[in-house]
């Protein structure tokens, strides 16, 4: 990595996604030369810590973009839409985790482990994808490169921190109130309550009676991919777990992956841990994936009502490897090739 240091703005750095991002600057001891914690108005002057040495946080507005050279967004997409081109008027750019760019045909949309090549044409703004999408692309990559994929199915499990804090927050108080034999609060943050149940319904529903969650990973896989022509259906599902999301993926190829192969193929790729030993109970969980790095793939399969077709399991941390290490990776890829300007 460069030996020059950058001003880093962190947007949205009081949220639970913004302080796994703050947090992942020093674990992975990114060259931050100024920090600056941006937040609300609400909540400017909080302390955030970083690097052993506290901050105050400012109000995230066009002002306090001055002399940041990476600003690193989690502040949903209204705010990312006002305040991401303000940050690159004043010389920023912007790796941004909302939804409001990765659409956006002048934005790339990356997963440095997949397409760190699309970096090379951001105007400004890099979108950090969905958290069910980068772990499942992460794992798919190595196995489109030997064989293309021509047809992929996901069923999501997603935690209840994919909804942040109050998310969790909710899981945690309705699960209280079954233990304790009393009603549970009413949701907050879902569409029903959440402990002891399941809830095939994230975000809005859209075209066809699918949900906005599930067209993301349909649109944005094809998109980090570079094909178009993948044939992508989901179904996504929030589950009573605090963290960690976990997929159930089928793919059909264009020529046939042994299981063997895939494993091969999986071992060898970046980002990914093979944890695939059924005959000993050893699949990923994602208990165990909570807090770290690694997207990990188990019960790898072959699917034999298809010719060429083969099951995975993926479980990943969606709130670091889904939210804020990606972001961080960009950042650390946006160094390194040596892209930390505006053209």
């Amino acid at each position: 990595m460069s030996k020059k240091a950058w001003n880093v703005a962190v947007v949205g750095a009081l949220g639970l996604v913004g302080r796994e991002m703050t947090k992942t600057l020093e674990q992975r001891d990114f060259p931050v030369a100024d920090f600056r914690p941006l937040d609300i108005a609400e909540n400017e002057g909080t302390d955030v810590t970083f690097k052993g040495k506290s901050y105050k946080s400012l109000t995230a507005n066009k002002a306090n973009f001055e002399d940041i050279d990476i600003a690193i967004f989690s502040a949903g997409a209204g705010a990312s839409l006002e305040l991401a081109p303000q940050a690159v008027e004043m010389g920023a750019v912007v790796v941004d985790n909302s939804s409001a760019w990765r659409m956006n045909p002048e934005c790339p949309l990356v997963v440095p482990e997949v397409n760190p090549h699309d970096l090379n044409w951001h105007s400004g703004i890099i979108a950090n994808p969905n958290c069910s999408t980068i772990q499942m692309v992460v794992a798919l990559k190595p196995l489109h490169d030997f064989s293309r994929i021509k047809r992929i199915v996901v069923s999501t499990y997603q935690s209840a921190s994919g909804a942040g804090k109050f998310g969790i927050d909710d899981l945690i108080d309705q699960t209280k109130a079954f233990a304790e034999g009393s009603d549970p609060p009413p949701a907050r943050k879902f569409h029903h309550g959440l402990a002891g149940n399941l809830i095939p319904h994230i975000d809005v529903f859209q075209d066809g009676d699918y949900t906005k969650e599930e067209w993301k990973m349909v649109h944005e896989t094809q998109k980090i991919m570079g094909d178009e022509d993948i044939r992508v259906t989901a179904t996504c599902v929030r589950v009573p777990v605090p963290v960690s999301h976990s997929e159930s993926v089928n793919i059909e190829t264009e020529k046939k992956i042994t299981v063997e192969k895939a494993r091969e193929l999986l071992e060898g790729a970046p980002g990914v841990v093979v944890i695939d030993d059924p005959a000993n109970e050893k699949y990923p969980m994602p208990r165990e994936a909570a807090d770290t790095d690694p997207v990990f793939v188990g019960r790898i399969r072959e699917d034999f009502s298809i010719e060429n077709g083969l099951n995975l399991w993926i479980v990943a941390d969606n709130v670091r490897k889904g939210a804020a290490l990606n972001a961080v990776q960009i950042a650390e890829q946006l160094v390194v090739d040596e892209l930390v300007r505006v053209p």
